[in-house]
């Protein structure tokens, strides 16, 4: 099938999730899985590797038939780098993954020294960009092979219970819908952690107010209403795209790559502003964050620790003191690995002091004030540049703890 426009470039990469997740459980069990596997993700390497590439990036078109240009880097380089997992071994891939990264070895054995030895009663981690590679658009960002066995290694060896926790939705194209880790490995909390999958499968939610959910049940008509409109349909595809989330929307002005231009950016931004505002003129209900690529609209919570009737953002640590509650985390039971990659994810890290007898974290960042912001809540914090280093230190934990126990490629 040729990769022409925009929708079958993600039914190619959604087509990549169940040989994935095929892929991981006979090695994760110790058969035979590299040829069929390896064969399937060649065939949509190839498909991806034929789109026509341009000085702006591989070319496809929207549905309307205008073009689009994408860098293909995260999806291209993912799928190269799970058939050499799947055909050449572990330590082939992990060799290619130091000459990717100038300081992988020593950044590597930097969290293996610091946290040698070490079981996790509970282990939260962001996913993009601190145990994921960045991807230009959410939607097509799959887990990889590789990626998801070293994580589940881990995961099952050295810790109680593990959660993935973002800010994208949990599925409806979310996080379930592109982890290829087996199931019940990992706990996979989206929304900020309002919304969870229990190890049973089933949906767990932060209680909203039924006032605040019409008002954004109205919020994703109007907005799916306004992307539908001429002009317009191209925020729904790039980038992070159109996130119904619970308690929170999230939708794409801008990609990385920069393919919209600012006037007509700002322009959809300010459309953005005065739909919500439409909705919610005093704004008691819903903040308005703009990172400069996405327009986050948040449903807010009343503040406890403030005067009556103050609100504020929902963020991940309100996520992680629910899913302490509601799931049963432990946090107060024993050691708990907190990991990041912005200042989003600080909040993850302050809930945790606030209840674990013990603490340790790892930062994906070589932004020094996010370091020393980190480093200002627990002085033994850990640093790496990469998800790449951080995956790979987590997996060499695993080996050192037990050997080859878990045997695989």
């Amino acid at each position: 099938m040729a990769i022409d426009t925009l929708p079958r470039f993600y039914e190619l990469m959604r087509s990549t999730v169940p040989v994935r997740r095929d892929a991981v459980v006979a090695i994760l069990e110790r058969r035979p899985a590299a040829a069929v596997a390896a064969d399937r993700l060649r065939e949509a390497l190839r498909a991806l590797e034929a789109i026509p590439e341009e000085r702006a990036g591989r070319r496809l078109s929207l549905e309307t038939g205008r073009p689009i240009h994408l860098d293909l880097g995260y999806e291209i380089g993912e799928l190269l780098r799970d058939v050499e997992y799947l055909t050449q071994g572990e330590e082939r891939l992990l060799s290619e993954l130091a000459a990717d990264h100038a300081g992988f070895e020593a950044e590597v054995d930097a969290v293996v020294g610091a946290l040698a030895g070490a079981r996790f009663r509970s282990f939260v981690t962001d996913r993009d960009g601190t145990v994921n590679n960045y991807c230009g658009r959410y939607a097509s960002s799959v887990q990889s092979a590789y990626n998801a066995v070293f994580l589940t290694r881990f995961a099952r060896t050295l810790v109680g219970r593990a959660v993935i926790l973002t800010s994208a939705p949990l599925d409806d194209v979310g996080l379930a819908d592109l982890a290829v880790a087996p199931p019940g490995a990992f706990v996979h909390a989206g929304s900020k952690g309002r919304e969870y999958l229990d190890p049973k499968g089933r949906r767990r939610r932060f209680p909203i107010e039924a006032r605040q959910q019409e008002k954004l049940d109205e919020l994703n008509r109007r907005l799916a209403a306004l992307l539908g409109s001429p002009g317009r349909e191209v925020f729904a595809q790039i980038g992070s795209g159109f996130q119904r989330k619970f308690g929170q929307t999230t939708v794409a002005r801008q990609d990385i790559a920069g393919s919209i231009p600012a006037e007509r950016s700002e322009g959809f931004l300010a459309e953005v502003r005065e739909l919500v505002r439409s909705i919610d003129p005093e704004l008691e209900d819903f903040r308005i964050e703009d990172t400069g690529l996405d327009v986050e609209i948040v449903l807010t919570v009343g503040d406890a620790g403030a005067d009556a009737g103050s609100v504020r953002d929902f963020d991940k640590g309100d996520g992680v003191r629910f899913l302490n509650e509601d799931l049963g985390l432990g946090l107060d039971q024993g050691p708990c690995l907190v990991c990041g990659d912005t200042g989003s994810d600080v909040p993850m890290l302050q809930a945790a002091l606030d209840v674990a007898p013990e603490v340790r974290t790892v930062f994906v960042t070589r932004r020094e004030e996010l370091r020393s912001r980190v480093a200002g809540l627990l002085p033994d914090a850990l640093f790496v540049s990469e998800p790449d280093i951080l995956v790979a230190a987590l997996n060499a934990l695993v080996r050192g703890s037990d050997g080859d126990r878990w045997g695989g490629r």
